[in-house]
């Protein structure tokens, strides 16, 4: 889905920046690492969407690098962004080349932030825009807490004075004109901070506190440590089961976790009936307390007549992403004496982690018979039940 169109933003606007045109060559891998998986999304989305949904804040725009064209649209897919601008060589061309296409727009504030600080909050982009008022620039940091050594040789030499000492983050908030001229005047510099870039044009720069968990994605540590926050964000585990039967009928063959596999049988309903898909659908409806699948698709609909399942899953998972939730694995049990559901296992694990967007690693097919016993050991019909286990925002 491309991002949606959104209005010129008034003289007034504050827009946010965000640089992500990088490589993150030190934390390796074969993605950018703003790309990289965090808690079930590219890692840039997390910032994105805080930025995106931010009451004054009235655009985002991202400055990428162009070799990530499709990396970028699945991280920006739906948040309802500016276009995104190309970067440079280095981060000081990037976020000019970002600066330079806001002239038409012509925001009062502009706020620049790392693609690669997924966690920064709403509160400190208050405190920053509130800072502006009286600077033309404020920046997010935290004060030195550690004794500071100055290296002699690979010893420790002198023990330099913490006091008074921050250390930077982002998002940097400026006032858009000054910080848009200033990158002017320093075209052709190397410096990595856009509070230096408005400090050596003569430029005031307001301290604002910031936390130690806006920290930047730098290395594999750091990534790991990324993981374990998201995680603590939903910490609301929850479970919710999912059972279906449908009734088998003329045909040739049954569709079964979204793929058609071979039978003498069909199985029959309203939509394509694949009872493994269905029982999912309700598992996951469950875990979020929005009924079962009949509420939201009845078969007395005739837009449903005919559909395939897929469409049903997906619904479930947009409604947990849409809860702020992530789908964290789930669990599939077909009950039946034929057909044999083993030899397709892995195509129909891979079929449900495809339309959940969730690694395949989540996501468990088993089959059972009944030996011989009621409707499905008649082969009259087929049942499934599933379990699926969604993480959702502490309260």
């Amino acid at each position: 889905m491309a991002n949606t169109a959104i209005p010129t933003p008034a003289a007034s606007a504050c827009i946010a920046l965000v640089v992500a045109a990088g490589r993150g060559t030190r934390l390796g891998g074969l993605i950018p690492k703003q790309y990289r998986e965090l808690a079930g999304a590219p890692l840039l989305r997390r910032s994105l969407a805080t930025l995106a949904r931010h009451s004054r804040i009235d655009s985002v725009r991202v400055v990428r690098n162009p070799d990530d064209a499709e990396l970028y649209a699945a991280a920006a897919d739906g948040l309802g962004l500016l276009d995104p601008v190309d970067g440079g060589a280095e981060r000081q061309d990037s976020v000019r080349a970002g600066l330079e296409s806001l002239a038409g727009l012509a925001p009062a504030n502009v706020l620049i932030h790392d693609g690669a600080r997924p966690f920064v909050d709403a509160g400190l982009v208050d405190r920053l825009i509130v800072a502006l008022e009286g600077s033309a620039g404020a920046i997010a940091a935290v004060p030195v807490v550690d004794t500071l050594w100055r290296e002699d040789d690979g010893n420790a030499g002198a023990v330099v004075p913490r006091e008074g000492l921050w250390r930077a983050q982002t998002p940097q908030a400026f006032r858009y004109r000054d910080i848009l001229e200033a990158h002017r005047r320093a075209t052709g510099e190397k410096l990595t901070d856009d509070a230096a870039v408005l400090r050596a044009a003569g430029g005031s720069v307001r301290l604002v506190a910031a936390s130690e968990r806006n920290f930047k994605v730098t290395t594999e540590d750091d990534l790991a440590r990324a993981q374990r926050e998201a995680f603590l964000d939903r910490a609301d585990i929850r479970v919710g089961s999912g059972y279906d039967v449908h009734r088998l009928g003329p045909g040739d063959g049954v569709w079964l976790c979204g793929i058609k596999v071979p039978h003498d049988a069909a199985l029959v309903g309203h939509s394509d009936a694949d009872v493994a898909i269905h029982a999912l659908v309700d598992a996951l409806l469950g875990a979020i307390g929005e009924g079962d699948i009949g509420a939201h698709f009845p078969p007395s609909d005739m837009r449903w007549k005919g559909t395939t399942s897929d469409r049903f899953l997906r619904h479930a998972a947009d409604l947990v992403a849409a809860r702020g939730g992530a789908i964290r694995h789930a669990d599939v049990t077909i009950v039946c004496e034929r057909p044999k559901v083993g030899p397709h296992r892995p195509a129909m694990r891979a079929r449900l982690a495809e339309i959940l967007g969730i690694d395949v690693a989540r996501v468990s097919v088993k089959a059972t018979t009944t030996e011989g016993l009621g409707f499905t050991g008649r082969g009259e019909g087929i049942a499934a039940q599933a379990t699926a286990t969604v993480a959702m925002p502490a309260a």
